[in-house]
């Protein structure tokens, strides 16, 4: 995979840090953003450095950070041939009825809007015959998740998102989604922290998922062996879903 380049967006740390480790394993170059220019760049490092991974900071809902990506990677590494969107916030917790709509509208930025505009930015850098883009969705976006319900309505919109791009794209690019259920990161603490035992005990894997479990969907989605795959997202759960329930 020497000649793959890809981009993973919201990747200092987390599922994110775990696919591009993942890729840079396989042979890829890799492009990680995020926020955090101190992180991204302990990130690089733990990734091997120049030469094999670059980190470019900015907000995901910026269409010049978007642009400025893009750029650097063309210039650096050349085309991209893989697109990993997993920017996502959730900055509200509580019932819908009582949702600030601010909050609301700056997830639909960032989750979704952020998400198609990166979509667009990757074609302008070179995503095309065979070209791979995996959108990082959540259970939520599957089953009700009380508490997490607006961020939940990004991640279906998606998963939608997902199947349209992949007809729209298709042939040329294939375009999958996945959709996790908790899995041991910063982003996610506050579900699980002080009760994982508890919270792993509704699983029937009996655990809770780390970055590494997505990883490798994730790389799998993205390579030859999944040519034929595609509009798909593939549900990384433990088993959760299974007996109905989210968390």
């Amino acid at each position: 995979m020497a000649d793959q380049v890809a981009i993973v967006t919201g990747a200092s740390r987390g599922i994110g840090f775990a696919i591009a480790q993942r890729f840079v394993a396989e042979g890829y170059r890799v492009a990680i953003t995020g926020r955090n220019a101190e992180a991204l760049e302990q990130a690089v490092l733990d990734l091997g450095g120049a030469g094999v991974a670059i980190g470019i900071a900015g907000k995901g809902d910026d269409p010049e950070h978007r642009a400025t990506v893009i750029d650097t990677v063309l210039g650096q590494f050349g085309p991209v041939t893989t697109l990993v969107n997993n920017i996502g916030i959730n900055p509200a917790y509580g019932p819908l009825g009582t949702l600030d709509l601010g909050a609301a509208r700056k997830m639909i930025d960032v989750n979704v809007l952020g998400t198609l505009g990166w979509v667009q930015e990757g074609l302008r850098g070179g995503l095309a015959e065979g070209g791979s883009i995996v959108n990082i969705s959540s259970v939520s976006g599957v089953r009700p998740a009380p508490g997490i319900a607006f961020y939940g309505v990004t991640k279906a919109a998606l998963i939608h998102l997902t199947e349209e791009l992949a007809v729209e794209l298709a042939p040329r690019i294939r375009v999958n989604a996945v959709a996790p259920a908790v899995v041991k990161t910063r982003f996610a603490s506050a579900l699980y922290e002080g009760r994982e035992e508890q919270v792993a005990g509704t699983y029937p894997l009996r655990r809770l998922g780390v970055p590494e479990d997505i990883a490798g969907a994730v790389a799998f989605l993205c390579s030859p062996d999944a040519a034929w795959i595609t509009g798909q997202t593939i549900v990384i759960d433990g088993g959760l879903t299974l007996t109905g329930a989210v968390g």
